[in-house]
């Protein structure tokens, strides 16, 4: 909303005002208000005002400091003044006049300067800031743009240091698969072109398994690595479903069995037969499952144990726990483990990103329910997350 008024040369005296508010829907009544009230005085005053929406702006909102909405500023002309709060119909009615006032002061003084002589007389404000009205709210809005510009300069910056970091450790991580597999390779075709030790199946059986669990290693990594790369940074398309969790962990555990038989660990598995249906994505699940049993296993020793269950907690959520006896993680670690790729010391010399945790947050975050851990060093780690219960 825009009025102007003033005659001959002198430029525009106007009251300056921006007006923020929220996405509450009570806020657009505020704003009906306001504007009703200031339409009503437009022919006695010229005046302009912008609304914005808080979300939009903020650096503009720290600009000015606000703690309310709406917020009503008059930034011009000095001094600025804030009102706040849901009464600001009621605080115009008290200032306007005021403001009125102070225009007439400015537009006296104004009308009375030689404007090609400087004089050292005291005024509310100076006739150059007065011409500079009309490009004030245009500068603001530079100025939050230029905020929004820096704050998406960071953010690509932030993804090319991630990218740098995911290349280094991709070429090293490849590294150790890449030859075991390649020295299997190479022993088998020894033995092929050697007659002699033809009578060898089970060396050359050995030495296949070895290539195809290397070749399998590096397919892992590589899935992981694009995996993350498309996730790290987007938002999860979920699409949530009456899920029968029981059915999907006795699933999911059929797959693993022959690796919970190569390590000789002990599992233990206490799911409820009545536990209620859940309302989840089954994939991006599996997906979190998957990871916190890759990682149970990984690091729990030969002849360990391994336990998962699962708790109605609440009419309202399902807690999921998977509990190893692994070497634990320090107390100062057990919330970085869940930043984008983190990893422990002791990962160094296993595959993988630290990437995983980063995206089972994500995907729990994205179903409304949380993931934390709890463990003691050198007894082991419990990982726990909750999914919202279907109704």
């Amino acid at each position: 909303m825009s009025t102007s008024s003033g005659q001959g040369s002198s430029p525009p005296v106007s009251l300056q005002f921006l007006l923020f508010i929220d996405e509450r829907p009570n806020s657009q009544d505020n704003v009906q208000d306001i504007r009703a009230y200031l339409e009503n005085l437009a022919c006695h005053q010229s005046f302009d005002l912008q609304v914005l929406e808080i979300s939009q702006h903020p650096h503009l909102v720290e600009h000015f400091r606000l703690v309310a909405t709406p917020s009503l500023v008059k930034f011009l002309p000095e001094p600025r003044q804030v009102l706040a709060g849901s009464n600001i119909v009621h605080q115009l009615q008290k200032w306007w006049p005021r403001w009125e006032q102070e225009l007439l002061k400015l537009q006296q003084f104004s009308s009375s300067s030689d404007p090609q002589e400087p004089t050292t007389e005291q005024a509310p404000s100076c006739p150059r800031e007065i011409s500079a009205v009309g490009y004030s709210g245009e500068l603001m809005k530079m100025t939050d743009e230029i905020f929004k510009l820096k704050q998406d300069q960071e953010a690509l910056l932030e993804q090319l240091r991630f990218k740098d970091q995911i290349l280094a450790m991709l070429a090293h991580d490849l590294r150790s698969p890449l030859t075991a597999a390649s020295i299997a390779v190479e022993t088998l075709e020894l033995l092929q072109s050697k007659p002699e030790h033809a009578k060898t199946p089970h060396l050359r059986e050995q030495l296949f398994y070895q290539a195809r669990k290397q070749f399998q290693v590096m397919n892992r990594l590589i899935t992981d690595i694009l995996q993350a790369s498309r996730n790290m940074n987007a938002q999860f398309q979920v699409n949530c479903r009456p899920l029968c969790l029981q059915s999907l962990l006795h699933e999911i555990l059929e797959l693993y069995q022959e690796q919970f038989q190569e390590k000789m660990l002990t599992f233990h598995c206490d799911i409820p037969q009545d536990l209620p249906l859940v309302f989840a994505d089954e994939e991006l699940i599996r997906q979190v499952i998957v990871n916190l049993l890759d990682n149970a296993i990984k690091y729990t020793p030969h002849q360990g144990s391994i336990t998962l269950s699962a708790l109605h907690r609440t009419t309202q959520k399902i807690q999921i726990s998977l509990a190893d006896t692994g070497p634990g993680i320090p107390d100062s670690k057990q919330e970085s483990i869940f930043e984008g790729h983190f990893r422990l010391q002791r990962d160094q010399e296993k595959e993988g990103y630290g990437l995983g945790l980063s995206l089972c947050r994500k995907i729990i975050q994205a179903h409304y329910g949380q993931i934390w851990v709890n463990s003691v060093p050198n007894q082991g780690s419990c990982f726990h997350f909750t999914l919202p219960v279907h109704r």
